[in-house]
C-alpha cells in the first residue's frame, strides 16, 4: 500500500471494502482504548476542571447519534485544521468513530472503576505509593480486568458500526456489496450478496469474542 520496488503507493481515499472496513475498525480500537481510560479517570478526579470537562464530553458525544457524528467529522474537521492539513476521508471517519467509541468506552471504564473497594486505594497509600502509582499499579489494572466483556463488546459494536461508512461517501463492505447489486450482471443474488456480508461480520465479531474469553481466562 505504500509502494516500493515496482508497487505505486495507494492513497488512503483508494481504500475500499474489507480493507477499509478492517483498518477503520482496527484504528479506532485502538485510539479509543486509551482516550477512554483517560476519560473514565478524569472523570473520577479531584480536580474540578478536568472532572467536569470530562462529564460534559461523556454526556454530549453519548446524546449525539454516531452518523450526525461521523457527517460532522467529514464536513467540520477541514474548516477546523490549519489550511496546510488536509485529512482524508478516511482520517476524517477514524476521528468520528474515535470521538464516539471513547465515551462509551469512558463509562464501561469507570464502571470498573467504581467496583474497587476502597480499601484498595487506602492500603496503596499506607504503602507510600503516590496517586498515579495507586492508579497505575493497583486500581486500574483489577477495574480493566473486570470491564473486560463490556469493553470486548464495545469493539464488537464499533466494528459492525463500520457499516456507516457507506453513508458518508466511503465505500466500504457494505458499499461494495451495494456496488455489486448495482450491477445488471447480478441482479435478484441479494440473498448471497447479504448472507455473505452477515457472515463474515459475523466471523469477525465471533473471533473477537474468542479472543475476550481466552484474555479472561490467562489473566
Amino acid at each position: 500500500l505504500q509502494g516500493g520496488l515496482f508497487l505505486e503507493p495507494v492513497s488512503y481515499n483508494q481504500f475500499s471494502g474489507l480493507i477499509l472496513t478492517l483498518l477503520v475498525a482496527l484504528v479506532s480500537i485502538f485510539l479509543s482504548f486509551p482516550l477512554g481510560v483517560l476519560l473514565a479517570v478524569g472523570r473520577q478526579s479531584q480536580l474540578l476542571v478536568i472532572r467536569w470537562l470530562s462529564i460534559a464530553y461523556i454526556e454530549i458525544i453519548r446524546g449525539l447519534p454516531l452518523i450526525g457524528i461521523l457527517f460532522i467529522a467529514q464536513v467540520l474537521l477541514p474548516l477546523i485544521l490549519p489550511r496546510n492539513i488536509r485529512l482524508d476521508s478516511m482520517l476524517r471517519a477514524i476521528a468520528g468513530f474515535t470521538i464516539f467509541s471513547s465515551a462509551y468506552l469512558a463509562e464501561n471504564v469507570r464502571g470498573g472503576l467504581q467496583s474497587i473497594p476502597r480499601g484498595q486505594t487506602e492500603a496503596a497509600k499506607a504503602l507510600g505509593l503516590n496517586p498515579i502509582l495507586v492508579l497505575m499499579l493497583v486500581i486500574l489494572p483489577q477495574a480493566l480486568r473486570a470491564v473486560i466483556p463490556t469493553i470486548v463488546g464495545q469493539f464488537i459494536s464499533l466494528f459492525k458500526d463500520t457499516s456507516l461508512l457507506s453513508m458518508v461517501g466511503l465505500v466500504d463492505l457494505l458499499g461494495i456489496s451495494q456496488s455489486i447489486l448495482g450491477n445488471p450482471k447480478y441482479q435478484g443474488r441479494n440473498v448471497e450478496v447479504y448472507l455473505f456480508l452477515g457472515f463474515i461480520y459475523w466471523f469477525f465479531c465471533s473471533l473477537m469474542a474468542w479472543g475476550s474469553r481466552q484474555l479472561e481466562q490467562k489473566i
